[in-house]
Order: structure tokens, then C-alpha cells, then sequence
């Protein structure tokens, strides 16, 4: 007994001790965050290094720098175009310095951040760019600077974007597993992996009218910025006559053949510096502090910016999803606040869940009854994520938006050659009814389930393109003609009236606080995100995504794509790609 006690007292001190330590750990860093401050020298400059993937926003993380060497390792759009304002209003911020790395998003995301340097150009200050490889997204980006320096031995791709899609229909055959699909739509791709061993007509139609289309934008603003007309550019992209630094010389997409060093040089000559003189460099995270803080007393009116992020699902939802149970009750929260005087609903979804995606959608409508819903459309906003933004008084969507696809599905897998043939495994059955094993894993379905099944589906499509046509203000037939599960840019979702307005998260507040009749400036961000720190924490000491995409490379989003198979249950309203260009 007292060698028990001996043992339980050691632990329990262990633990006191690591208790106390996390708690002293926290009240330091805490303290040192709001005794640092950031000080501008008079002629300073914003380098933003792009070198990892772009998210919506940034949590505060007390731990980055700690157990992650690279710092918080996810970019924030926000906190960027934040940062970047400040830099515009600022008149210590001399230029901004961009350095390209291999930074991933998707085409919306890299261009409302292009956007914003638009802006930041009008006010007279200098952009640069360095980068030693510009994938194609980077150069979009780099491109709107003054002066773009590449090395000699450097890359820059210039060729186009494509969709590569990998089929499971084979793999799924040969482990002894039958899938029977049931949908609505013949552009409704999601399910195509499992079923085919290639790319459908409808799919393949759909695909390259919509890159085209987002690759227009690209090639659109490439040409505002660097003077030279979206043929040339065509041509140049499509005959790859860009193979090297010399050729993005001589064909004007770049400014400077030259290395680092004289990147530097040159903006030392812009800021009036001696060549010994060290630039005042300034990062982006550093910069927003100094940022007016937006976020207003909560007695105060205001806009509420609520984000939805990820696929869309039943119940509380993570970090990485949306969850109806979750995300309902922040817009009961701020329905019910008298101060919140419109809301901005930040969609950035593939869709999921079919009622998940309806019960949010009864959320907003009972929302906008109280007060202004403004949908802002970020990367993808298509399928279950077009199904809640329908439900705001007004779209906002970026021309480079993927978005539509108004379809659904449902999957059933019968497993059963893989349990008896491959596995040894057998199963028996005894039920009460018909159809009370309907759905089962171990058995085919039989004509008359399949037949309960597709009605379903098609109640639930009809059911979509009723309330599509209500929150559109046009007909069911209207919407029946750009639907079927078609995949839309949001350049051409424009002119069927599946969006209302171009524009990114500022275009959305500026209309949000229009009809509020309030400021623009008086914002507050929701959810809060003081449990997704601790996510993010212990996921950088885990570095399990990290460790995912570093095995998986190129094949990484597919790999999700077979995780995420067991969420796909009850009927579904989703795309199967998340497009990003690197």
C-alpha cells in the first residue's frame, strides 16, 4: 500500500508540475505578445514571404516559433490584406517586397490577394518580386509588381492550368468492393471516381469550359499588369515559349535576370539607401498589429464576418469542416444580438451533407427575415456550399469562384466479396421487416431499395432547385437549366444570375454595411477560434497533416479524397475537387 501511495503521489506531482509549468508558460508569452510593439523606421518595407498554404484567417497562436521552427506554418488572407492596407495608409511603409516560394491556394484566394496589391499600388509605392521558381499561381501574383527578378538558372511556368483526376473504380474491383450510386444531374461528376476508370463527356465539358474561363482571369489581369495583350499571352502559354529566365525576359514577363542581391540592390536605390545600409524589413504579422483594430464593443453596431469553412456535415464540426449543429447556432447568436446589424456568411465549401447543408439553409432564411445576409463566395462556394449561400439577400462571388454544381448523390458499398473472398469473413442476417437492413454493407441491393433510394435523391434535388429558384427570385425551370450538378466559374455564374456581384470579402462588407447603415470598419469575426488554437497547437507538435503531405506529394488531395469516404453517408450535395494551382 504505501508503494502504491509512493507511486500515486509521484504522479499526481508530475502533473501538478506540468500543470503549473503550461500555466507560467502561457502567462509569459501572453505578457511578452502585449509588451512587444512594433516600430517603424522611416523608411520601411513589407516583405510578405509566400511559402506555404494560403488560408482564410489566422488564429493567435501563443506556440508558433516553439515546437514549429518555421513559425505559425499557415498563411492568413486576411491578416495579409490587412497588413497590406496598413502598409498603403502608412507612410513609414516605403514598398512591399514579395518572396515567392511555393506557397498553395486557389485561383479566388491568390486573387483577391492580387487585388489588394492592385491597391496598394494606386497610392505611388513600389512593388518587388523575387522568386527562384514561379509556379503559375506565383508569377499571377508576382506579376503585378514593378520589378519581377528571376535568377539565371531560375524557372518560371507559364503553360496553363488542367484538372488531373484519379479514378478508384479498378482499385475498388479488385478488393472486392461494389458501388451503387444513385444521383440527379449528368454533370453531377462528385461520384465519377468510384464508378469510372476515366472522365465522363459531361465532366470533361464542364471542366474545360470552367478552367478556360478562370484561366481567362488569370491571363485578364497578367495583361493589365504587364502590358501585353491576352493573345500574346495565349500564345505564349500555349506554345510554352517560356522555358527559361531568358525567355521570361524577352517576352516581357519578367523585369530583371538576376539574383537576390540584386533585388536588395535595387531597393536600396529605390529607398535612397548607401549600399551598406541594412532595409528596414517588415513581415506581415508584424505590420497588423499596427492595423486599426476592427473588432468594435459588443455594445456597439456592427457587421458580423462569419466564416464557413470546409465539407459540410451533421453535428459540431472541427476545424477542418462545417457543422450544421455548430454553425447554426453562431447565426441564432447573432440573429438574437441587437448590436450585430448585418452578417457577412464567409463560404468557402465543396458541400456534404444534403441536410446538413438544408438545415443551414433554414438558419439563414429565418436570419435574413431579422437582418442583411450577405454571402461572400471565397475559393468554392458549389454544391451543399452554393446550398447556404442561396439563402443570403445578395452573392458576392470572385470571378475566379468555383461554384454551382446543384446536384446530389447517395452511395451505398456492398463489401461483401471483400469480407467472404478476400477476407474470410461471412456474414448472416435476421431482420423484421422488408427493408430493414436497407443500406447494408454486406449484401447488393435489390431493385426495389435501389427504387426508394433514387426517389429520395430526387426528392431532395427537386427540393434544392425549388429553394435555389426562391432565393435566386426566378424560376424552378430557370435554374433547372444551369444545374444538373454543373461545375460554374464564377465569372460566367454572373450571367446565368447564380451570383450577383464580383468582388471579395471587402466588396461583400462595403454591401452588407450599405444596407445595415452602418460602418464598414466596425467588424467583428466569428466563430472565435480559442479551441482551434489548441487544434492547431497540438497539430504542430504532431505534424501529422505536415508528415501527410509530405509522403502523399501531388497525390495528397486525392488521398483526403479516400479519407473523407466515410463521411459520405446519407444523400450528398458536393464536388469532388478542390482545385488549386501551385
Amino acid at each position: 500500500m504505501n508503494f502504491i501511495k509512493q507511486v500515486l503521489a509521484v504522479i499526481v506531482g508530475f502533473l501538478l508540475f506540468t500543470i503549473i509549468g503550461i500555466i507560467i508558460l502561457l502567462v509569459t508569452l501572453s505578457s511578452g505578445k502585449e509588451d512587444s510593439s512594433v516600430v517603424l523606421k522611416g523608411s520601411s518595407v513589407l516583405k510578405i514571404t509566400l511559402d506555404n498554404q494560403i488560408i482564410e484567417r489566422e488564429s493567435d497562436k501563443l506556440f508558433a516559433g516553439i515546437f514549429d521552427p518555421r513559425g505559425s506554418s499557415k498563411i492568413g488572407l486576411l491578416q495579409v490584406k490587412k497588413a497590406i492596407k496598413e502598409a498603403a495608409a502608412n507612410d513609414k511603409i516605403k514598398g512591399i517586397v514579395l518572396e515567392m516560394k511555393f506557397a498553395s491556394a486557389g485561383i479566388a484566394s491568390w486573387k483577391e490577394l492580387r487585388d489588394e496589391l492592385v491597391a496598394f499600388k494606386k497610392t505611388g509605392k513600389f512593388i518587388y518580386a523575387y522568386g527562384e521558381v514561379y509556379a503559375e499561381a506565383a508569377y499571377y501574383l508576382a506579376s503585378v509588381a514593378d520589378e519581377i527578378y528571376l535568377p539565371e538558372s531560375g524557372m518560371l511556368e507559364f503553360n496553363g492550368i488542367g484538372v488531373n483526376t484519379l479514378y478508384f473504380k479498378n482499385l475498388l474491383s479488385k478488393v472486392g468492393v461494389k458501388t451503387e450510386i444513385f444521383r440527379v444531374g449528368k454533370f453531377k461528376s462528385a461520384i465519377e471516381p468510384l464508378i469510372n476508370d476515366h472522365m465522363s463527356n459531361e465532366d470533361r465539358e464542364q471542366i474545360k469550359l470552367y478552367i478556360n474561363s478562370l484561366y481567362s482571369v488569370m491571363l485578364e489581369d497578367i495583361a493589365a499588369s504587364r502590358k501585353i495583350p491576352v493573345e500574346t499571352l495565349k500564345n505564349i502559354s500555349d506554345s510554352m515559349l517560356v522555358r527559361n529566365a531568358k525567355d521570361a525576359k524577352a517576352f516581357g514577363l519578367i523585369t530583371h535576370v538576376a539574383y537576390y542581391d540584386s533585388m536588395l540592390a535595387s531597393v536600396r536605390t529605390r529607398l535612397k539607401l548607401d549600399a551598406d545600409q541594412e532595409i528596414s524589413f517588415v513581415s506581415y504579422k508584424k505590420l497588423e498589429k499596427l492595423a486599426p483594430e476592427k473588432k468594435p464593443a459588443t455594445d456597439k453596431p456592427h457587421i458580423a464576418v462569419l466564416f464557413a469553412n470546409g465539407e459540410i456535415q451533421s453535428g459540431k464540426g472541427d476545424g477542418e469542416t462545417i457543422g450544421s449543429e455548430s454553425l447554426c447556432e453562431e447565426l441564432r447568436k447573432l440573429r438574437e444580438d441587437k448590436n450585430v446589424k448585418a452578417i457577412v456568411l464567409r463560404v468557402n465549401s465543396p458541400g456534404g451533407s444534403a441536410l446538413a447543408s438544408d438545415v443551414i439553409w433554414r438558419e439563414i432564411v429565418l436570419t435574413r427575415q431579422v437582418k442583411p445576409v450577405i454571402a461572400s463566395m471565397g475559393e468554392v462556394a458549389a454544391s451543399g456550399g452554393y446550398y447556404i449561400a442561396m439563402a443570403c439577400d445578395t452573392i458576392v462571388a470572385s470571378q475566379a469562384t468555383i461554384t454551382g454544381s446543384i446536384g446530389v448523390f447517395g452511395l451505398l458499398m456492398n463489401t461483401e466479396e471483400l469480407l467472404n473472398d478476400k477476407l474470410g469473413i461471412s456474414t448472416d442476417r435476421e431482420k423484421t421487416g422488408l427493408y430493414s437492413d436497407i443500406g447494408s454493407l454486406t449484401r447488393p441491393v435489390t431493385d426495389a431499395e435501389r427504387m426508394i433510394i433514387q426517389n429520395e435523391v430526387n426528392s431532395i434535388y427537386e427540393t434544392f432547385i425549388r429553394k435555389a429558384a426562391e432565393g435566386r427570385h426566378t424560376t424552378a425551370e430557370e435554374i433547372e437549366t444551369h444545374a444538373s450538378g454543373r461545375v460554374w466559374a464564377g465569372k460566367d455564374a454572373l450571367g446565368i444570375h447564380l451570383v450577383d456581384v464580383f468582388g471579395g470579402m471587402d466588396k461583400a462588407i462595403e454591401i452588407a454595411a450599405k444596407a445595415a447603415a452602418v460602418s464598414a470598419d466596425d467588424i467583428t469575426y466569428y466563430p472565435e477560434q480559442k479551441n482551434q488554437e489548441w487544434i492547431e497547437f497540438f497539430n504542430s507538435v504532431t505534424g501529422e497533416e505536415e508528415a501527410q503531405m509530405k509522403t502523399f506529394g501531388n497525390f495528397y488531395t486525392h488521398f483526403k479524397t479516400l479519407q473523407s469516404l466515410p463521411k459520405y453517408q446519407g444523400v450528398q450535395a458536393r464536388i469532388p475537387y478542390f482545385m488549386e494551382i501551385k
